[in-house]
């Protein structure tokens, strides 16, 4: 199984940024698993907002594509999003994902909460207006 810590949620203003970081460990290789950032909105599910894998595709969802960049660093192991043009509505409580290397395959790296088998704590992120 995976472990995943986040870190970087914090308050910001409206038009700022903030990087989150998500620190995935793991004994199976790093490169082994799709990753992927979820948020929850108070009374909401869960969704998937941006998914990375390990040949450099990502996805991302219609309301934060050009302000959201997922990305990560093999070598520390790690999973980030840098999160551009906040806007209050991004205010949640951001988690990571792995997904399980040996279950459902994908075309593209999926952002389904179903696909995804390990989850992080989560972060929160809160944008005043």
């Amino acid at each position: 199984r995976v472990q995943l810590v986040e870190s970087g949620g914090g308050s910001v203003q409206s038009g700022g940024s903030l990087r989150l970081s998500c620190v995935v460990t793991s004994e199976d290789d790093f490169n082994n698993y799709c990753l992927a950032w979820f948020r929850q909105l108070p009374g909401m599910r869960r969704e998937g907002i941006a998914a990375a894998d390990f040949d450099g595709r990502t996805t991302y969802e219609d309301s934060v594509k050009g302000r959201f960049t997922i990305s990560r660093d093999k070598s520390k192991k790690t999973l980030y999003l840098q999160m551009d043009r906040l806007k209050p509505e991004d205010t949640a409580i951001y988690y990571c994902a792995a997904d399980d290397p040996g279950g459902l395959g994908y075309t593209t790296p999926p952002l389904a909460e179903y696909h995804y088998r390990d989850w992080g704590q989560g972060t929160q992120v809160t944008v005043a207006s």
